[in-house]
C-alpha cells in the first residue's frame, strides 16, 4: 500500500513537472518580448524548434546511457565524429548530409573501438574511452587543421563542429533533425522491452534468450545517431552536456524508468529551446553552450530540491530525524526517572535531565514541549497524560522487541528485521504479537 502510494505521488509529481515547464515556456516569449524587446525571427524560431527536439532525443536516450554507467561513452563517441567529418568533408565536400553520415561512421567506428578493447585487453573501460576520445578528437584537429590549409573557401566553418554554430541552422536541417529524432523515438518505443531489460539485467536477458549483444549495438547506434544529429548545433565536445544532464536531473524525481524517460526528454527540450531564445537576447552568447548552461541550471536544481534524493530534502529529513531521536531519547529518560520515583507523572528535576541527556535533552524537550508531552513546573518536568501514554506504548513497544528477539525462534515467528524505533505490531500479525503479549506476561514484564 505504502509503495502504491508513493508511485501515485510520483506521477502527481512527474506531471507537474512537465505543466510547470510547459508553463514557463509559454510564458517565456511575452516575458522575452516584454522585458528584453526579443524578435522571434525565423531564425530564432528555427534554431528554438532544432534545440528542443534536439533536447527531447538526447534526454529520452541519454537516460540508458545514464542508468548503464555510459555517460563517458557518449562523450568518447561525441568526439570521435570529428575525423568522420573532415574525411566526408575531403569525399564529398561541404554537404551536411554527407559531413552527418561521416560523423556518424566515424563515431560508431569509435565505439566498436571501445567494445574491442575492452573485449581483447585488459584494459578497463575509462582508458578505453580515453584512448578513443583523444585518439580520434587529436585526428579530427589534426585533419581540420590540414582542410584550413587548402585554398578553397569551402572549408570555412568546419571547425564549429567542435562547440556547434546554430546560428547556420536552417529550416532543412531542421527536417533532418525533426526526422531523424522520429525515427529513433521510433525505435526506442518498438524495443523498449529489450532496452529496459538490458540496462537492468542483462545477465537475465541474456539467460532469455534475447540477443543482448544486438540490443546493445542497436542501442549504442541509436545514440550516436542522436550525436551526429546535435554536432551542428552542439558540437563534439558540448553534445554530451545534452545526452546526459537531462537523465541526471530527471533521476532526482522519479524511480521509474518511463517517468524518468518522459521527463528526461521534457527537461532536454526545455534546455534545448530556452538556451536558444537567451542565446537570441545577445549575438555574443553562443546558443550550444547556453543549452548545455540551462541543463546544467535544471540538474542544479533538481540535485537541490528533489524529494527524497535532492541535498535540501536530505537535510530536512536528518534535522527532522535528529528532533525525533532527541524527543524520544528524553521522553523514556524521563518516563524510568519518574517510575523509579513513585509515579509517571512525578517531576524529573531540570538538572537531571539536561546532565543526561546534555545538548541532545533541551532539543527534546523543545520537541516534547510543543507536542504537548511534558511541562516545566516548579519541581521540575512533568509528564502530561498524553506524555504518559506516548512513554508507555513506547516502554510496552521496547519490550515487546526484547521478547521477540529471545522468543522469535522458539515461536515460529515471521523472521523481520529488528528495528527498535519502528513499531513491532506494524510488522507482526496479531497471533504474533499476542504470542509475544503471552511470553511477557510469563515473565511478569
Amino acid at each position: 500500500m505504502s509503495t502504491a502510494r508513493a508511485l501515485n505521488s510520483e506521477d502527481r509529481r512527474v506531471w507537474l513537472i512537465i505543466a510547470a515547464i510547459g508553463l514557463a515556456s509559454l510564458l517565456l516569449i511575452p516575458l522575452s518580448q516584454a522585458l528584453f524587446g526579443l524578435r522571434f525571427t525565423y531564425t530564432v524560431r528555427v534554431v528554438a524548434l532544432g534545440g528542443s527536439l534536439l533536447g527531447f532525443v538526447s534526454g529520452a536516450l541519454g537516460c540508458f546511457a545514464v542508468l548503464r554507467q555510459e555517460s563517458l561513452l557518449g562523450d568518447a563517441m561525441s568526439h570521435a565524429a570529428l575525423p568522420g567529418v573532415a574525411i566526408a568533408f575531403l569525399l564529398a565536400g561541404r554537404e551536411l548530409g554527407a559531413l552527418l553520415i561521416g560523423a556518424g561512421i566515424a563515431s560508431w567506428l569509435g565505439w566498436r573501438f571501445v567494445v574491442a578493447l575492452l573485449a581483447t585487453t585488459r584494459i578497463k573501460q575509462d582508458a578505453a574511452l580515453g584512448i578513443v576520445l583523444a585518439g580520434f578528437f587529436a585526428a579530427g584537429i589534426a585533419l581540420l587543421a590540414y582542410i584550413q590549409s587548402i585554398p578553397d573557401a569551402s572549408q570555412a566553418g568546419l571547425d564549429h563542429f567542435i562547440f556547434g554554430q546554430a546560428a547556420a541552422i536552417i529550416e532543412s536541417d531542421v527536417r533532418l533533425v525533426s526526422g531523424g529524432a522520429l525515427l529513433v523515438v521510433c525505435l526506442l518505443a518498438l524495443f523498449w522491452k529489450e532496452f529496459k531489460l538490458v540496462t537492468f539485467d542483462a545477465g537475465f536477458a541474456s539467460a532469455n534468450g534475447f540477443r543482448t549483444l544486438v540490443i546493445n549495438s542497436l542501442l549504442s547506434t541509436l545514440i550516436v545517431a542522436t550525436i551526429v544529429l546535435g554536432l551542428q548545433l552542439a558540437g563534439v565536445i558540448l553534445m554530451v552536456g545534452i545526452l546526459i544532464a537531462p537523465g541526471i536531473a530527471a533521476r532526482q524525481w522519479t524511480r521509474t524508468l518511463e517517468q524518468m524517460v518522459v521527463l528526461a526528454a521534457v527537461f532536454g527540450a526545455f534546455a534545448g529551446g530556452v538556451g536558444a531564445v537567451i542565446s537570441a537576447l545577445d549575438s555574443d552568447i553562443p546558443t550550444g553552450p547556453m543549452i548545455i548552461v540551462v541543463a546544467f541550471v535544471l540538474v542544479l536544481i533538481s540535485l537541490a530540491l528533489a524529494p527524497g534524493r535532492g541535498l535540501l530534502w536530505r537535510r530536512l529529513r536528518l534535522r527532522a530525524n535528529r528532533r525525533a531521536f532527541a524527543a524520544r531519547s528524553t521522553l523514556r529518560d524521563l518516563y524510568r526517572y519518574a517510575l523509579a520515583h513513585g509515579a509517571a507523572d512525578a517531576p524529573v528535576p531540570d538538572a537531571f535531565i539536561r546532565g543526561v541527556g546534555d545538548r541532545r535533552a533541551a532539543l527534546g524537550l523543545r520537541e516534547l514541549t510543543s507536542d504537548g508531552f511534558v511541562s516545566l513546573g516548579n519541581a521540575g518536568w512533568q509528564l502530561s497524560q498524553s506524555g504518559i501514554e506516548r512513554a508507555r506504548r513506547d516502554f510496552h513497544n521496547q519490550r515487546l522487541w526484547e521478547s521477540y528477539r529471545f522468543y522469535a525462534h522458539e515461536l515460529d515467528l515471521p523472521i523481520v528485521a529488528e528495528d527498535r524505533e519502528g513499531e513491532i505490531e506494524s510488522l507482526l500479525p496479531a497471533e504474533a504479537i499476542a504470542s509475544l503479549e503471552a511470553k511477557l506476561r510469563e515473565r511478569g514484564a
